[in-house]
């Protein structure tokens, strides 16, 4: 019995120095705001207390876009967007929640309809009657999930390797190592005292095709914020939370014009799912991107902008002006 007691006293010392030296706590909230929350941004409170971190550039008059980026990201992924069309359309983004600046959710729930009323409360808050959506991954499961909530307020639609579509990843097609853990019972509990800059970096770049915009300012950006107080929690909350799949009648029913962005190396989303989208949707374009991965708004950032100024002017913009009445 000394002898057992022995060795479990020598495996849990060291278990604990493991923990010590291994261990990445959160990040300073003070720190990251000042890193990553100076000007243009803004910490509003919603309708319902919840404390949102947003970015809301371009003229005021201008046909508004409210983007969503996917899991583990942040408003950031949508810069090169920002920085190629805010001069002509007011573009609005903000940390969902769980995610960048903006924490984790204050009830602690991460369902579909939680994600969908904080676009709702954004809208409002900004006192924007319509706009058009978009959303890159678990974004654009949020956008096409709005879209269905309030399918009269949509100028358009977005959908940017989206998930929600009843098509699955190809076995042994890819995948993300980051994510598969978070999905893990009792492994991803280790995550939340545990996650190498290491495993960001692997897991950012199992999602891309091209590799340049996996600079070491975007890796700590994203493992920084991951490790803000309550986001690694509510990202093992959020991978445990049973997800939504569409199907066919519902993304049917939607009318509004969509635009559906996707890499056709899109290891985490294939493209199948964008073809199924584009399939269903009564009023959607489809836009496929070589060699891109999950990220076409970075990984290809002049193209996907263009696309997306074109398909306004030609279709939100042009349905806009062709609903109102004209003047006698």
């Amino acid at each position: 019995m000394k002898t057992l007691a022995k060795i479990i006293g020598i495996i849990l010392a060291f278990a604990v120095a493991a923990f010590i030296i291994f261990r990445t706590p959160d990040t300073d909230r003070a720190e990251m705001r000042a890193k990553y929350g100076g000007d243009p941004s803004q910490f509003v409170t919603l309708a319902d207390g919840q404390e949102v971190h947003l970015r809301d550039e371009g003229p005021r008059d201008a046909p508004a876009i409210i983007l969503l980026h996917g899991s583990s990201a942040d408003l950031h992924t949508w810069q090169p967007w920002v920085d190629r069309l805010s001069d002509e359309y007011r573009i609005i983004r903000y940390d969902q929640i769980g995610h960048g600046l903006t924490g984790p959710s204050q009830d602690g729930d991460y369902m579909l309809e939680d994600f969908v009323e904080d676009v709702d409360q954004v809208a409002n808050h900004l006192e924007l009657d319509s706009f058009t959506l978009g959303g890159n991954s678990m974004g654009g499961w949020v956008s096409a999930g709005f879209a269905l909530a309030h399918p009269g307020r949509l100028d358009g639609l977005l959908l940017v390797d989206a998930s929600g579509a009843p098509v699955k990843r190809p076995e042994g097609s890819g995948g993300n190592i980051g994510f598969t853990i978070a999905a893990m019972p009792g492994v991803n509990r280790i995550m939340e005292h545990i996650t190498p800059r290491s495993l960001v970096e692997q897991s950012f770049r199992q999602s891309v095709s091209n590799e340049e915009i996996a600079t070491p300012e975007a890796i700590d950006r994203y493992w920084e914020l991951l490790r803000y107080p309550g986001n690694r929690r509510a990202t093992i909350a959020r991978f445990n939370t049973p997800r939504v799949t569409y199907d066919a009648a519902q993304i049917s029913s939607l009318p509004m014009p969509t635009l559906v962005m996707w890499g056709d190396e899109d290891a985490l989303v294939p493209l199948a799912a964008g073809e199924w989208y584009d399939q269903k949707l009564p009023n959607s374009r489809l836009v496929v991107y070589d060699g891109i991965g999950h990220l076409p708004m970075e990984e290809t950032a002049e193209s996907s902008a263009r696309d997306v100024g074109t398909w306004m002017e030609d279709t939100v913009l042009n349905g806009r002006l062709n609903s109102e009445p004209t003047a006698n």
